[in-house]
């Protein structure tokens, strides 16, 4: 059974929704952030020594990183047709663009946006300004995207949008979204899967 290390506050909401998409059995273990330092407690580190989530156990095997997470979830519970699409195809390179984009590209300017907004700062106008164009040019491609199509890889929902949301969803919480109707539809339209809304409960 596949076992889930779940840190709060962190992104492996991705991984526990995967697994419900595909309805697979796994467990999940709950790690505390310490209330003042906001680090991983050692009990993560004793899983994966770069005390990250999330982290799955599956036998032997400990993986840390989303996106493998997801690939390995797929590879080895699927027989390969579920929730990406079929290898070789164009639709396919657009899901591995969109699978690894959500923590490339995206991730770092949600996220120095986020520690931005957390702290009185006199600023870096240099960062600041760099940020800004990247938040900018990744968030309006994801609205011309999601102009021309249901979902990132196509017009089939797919792990690629389940490594999305959870970035999109931090970037709606800070308030990056505002003028970005077709992905606040998107983000309506994923969130009401039955999949994501158990997840929810308990991720």
């Amino acid at each position: 059974m596949i076992k889930v290390h779940h840190l709060n506050r962190s992104r492996s909401k991705r991984v526990i929704w995967l697994l419900e998409e595909l309805a697979l059995t796994y467990h999940v273990m709950y790690h505390q952030r310490d209330p003042k330092t906001q680090l991983a407690p050692d009990t993560l580190k004793a899983v994966h020594p770069l005390a990250k989530a999330p982290v799955i156990e599956d036998g032997d095997t400990v993986i840390c990183e989303s996106s493998v997470i997801l690939e390995y979830i797929l590879n080895t519970y699927t027989d390969g047709t579920q929730l990406r699409p079929a290898a070789n195809t164009p639709e396919y390179y657009k899901y591995l663009e969109w699978l690894n984009f959500a923590e490339g590209s995206l991730s770092l300017a949600v996220i120095s946006k986020l520690f931005i907004s957390m702290e009185e700062r006199a600023g870096d106008q240099a960062f600041d300004a760099y940020i800004a164009k990247e938040i900018a040019l990744n968030l309006d491609y994801v609205e011309t995207t999601l102009s021309k199509q249901n979902y990132f890889a196509g017009d089939e929902f797919s792990a690629a949008d389940i490594m999305m949301t959870i970035m999109l969803e931090i970037a709606q919480q800070i308030g990056l979204l505002e003028d970005k109707t077709h992905t606040l539809s998107y983000l309506d339209l994923v969130q009401s899967r039955a999949a994501y809304l158990h997840a929810a409960e308990k991720g």
